[in-house]
């Protein structure tokens, strides 16, 4: 809002510092700080009212230690990470971008989903929340819309061999994307379909859009089972959206992209309000989640979390790059599958269920060893730091 009303002053009475809007480093940096601002400020208000409401948490004895300390600590703090971004982003984000639209579509539709999962698990007093059939039916749905935007919508392109001084480069609708470490690093959806017939190229969505889905599913279910812990969910997104940022920042600027031999992506830049007011958001969370938490994400923090991170790495187009950018979410979500999954098949096979981990997800694996839970969080960090390092180098080394 503020930025319309800036361009408004700056066009018509050349109002001195006006002009300052227009830059895009300079809108991140009011908008970082703002949202910390508010989750700061508010932060403490949202606590004490999620308190007088009796938003607590109900801890299960599972055997850790420090967890019957956490018994009452309240829960929807996603709702200080929402509102810290989303405040910014509505002052002084381009409204009218694509890019921008999607992400606060995807903020309020995870939000929607977690707030239900928390509500439900507190007021009714039922541990499992929202029946896990209608999350993933959100998350489909939250990837469907995603999925056709991106395809479908025309502002939603891509330029290649975009060089600076030479003829201008039509931009293009198109379903490629980069593929880290390697020479040639383009891949294309299309090319899955249209080597039995070129014709095909029509009906790329048909590969483009459940692949979306996955993502956006696989993501926001990763950053869920990652928190567990007093700042782990939130410190280890803070990192990972920073360096989306840098690849928002960088395929949005067409001397950049041409000297790093980038896709470069048209209005994508605007990205970089929003990345920078999510970081501040997730920072002035950290504030009160740090170790010992005076407030618990939950289900309305992590699945936004989850969910915002997808769909900034598919805007972007690397989403190829998430297994290693997203290393911790997809350490944690596999932690999980093979305990179930072995704990299930040697059941099948000697009656006896075994485990792989003593607890999982592994964070609780490593609070069964007698580690604690802010060395295991601080050491996530440290992983979540080396691997963010490998992501940033992918943009010249290939």
């Amino acid at each position: 809002m503020l930025y319309y009303l800036f361009e408004y002053l700056e066009k018509e009475f050349q109002l001195p510092g006006a002009g300052l809007f227009q830059f895009i480093s300079f809108r991140a940096s009011i908008a970082i700080i703002f949202s910390l601002l508010v989750s700061l400020i508010f932060g403490k208000r949202i606590i004490e009212l999620l308190n007088r409401f009796q938003m607590g948490e109900s801890i299960r004895d599972l055997g850790l230690a420090g967890q019957k300390e956490k018994a009452g600590t309240p829960t929807m703090g996603g709702l200080i990470i929402i509102l810290a971004t989303l405040t910014p982003v509505l002052l002084f984000a381009k409204l009218d971008n694509i890019y921008i639209l999607l992400l606060i579509i995807t903020t309020l539709w995870m939000g929607s989903i977690g707030f239900i999962d928390d509500y439900i698990k507190i007021k009714r007093k039922n541990k499992e929340g929202l029946k896990g059939r209608f999350k993933i039916i959100g998350q489909i749905g939250l990837g469907l819309i995603v999925g056709i935007i991106l395809y479908f919508h025309p502002d939603v392109t891509i330029r290649e061999n975009a060089t600076i001084g030479q003829e201008v480069v039509i931009n293009e609708k198109s379903t490629k994307t980069t593929i880290p470490l390697l020479k040639n690093n383009e891949f294309n959806y299309a090319d899955v379909i249209t080597w039995i017939d070129e014709s095909w190229s029509a009906y790329a969505w048909l590969v483009f859009i459940p692949f979306v889905i996955f993502i956006v599913t696989a993501v926001s279910n990763g950053a869920n089972l990652t928190d567990g812990i007093d700042g782990l969910a939130a410190g280890t997104a803070t990192l990972i959206v920073l360096v989306l940022g840098a690849f928002a920042w960088v395929s949005g600027n067409i001397i950049f992209s041409d000297y790093l031999n980038v896709m470069y992506i048209p209005d994508v830049s605007e990205l970089v309000i929003f990345i920078a007011a999510f970081a501040g958001g997730l920072v002035g969370f950290l504030w009160y989640n740090t170790y010992p938490a005076q407030v618990f994400m939950g289900d309305t923090g992590s699945l936004t979390i989850g969910g915002i991170i997808a769909v900034v790495a598919l805007s972007v187009r690397k989403e190829l790059l998430i297994p290693v950018l997203c290393g911790v979410f997809l350490i944690e979500s596999l932690s999980v599958i093979l305990q179930v999954g072995y704990f299930k098949y040697t059941k099948k096979k000697t009656g006896v269920g075994k485990r792989i981990f003593l607890m999982a997800p592994v964070h609780h694996h490593f609070q069964k060893q007698g580690h604690h839970e802010s060395k295991i969080v601080t050491r996530f960090w440290i992983i979540t730091i080396a691997l963010a390092i490998i992501s940033l180098v992918t943009l010249k080394i290939r």
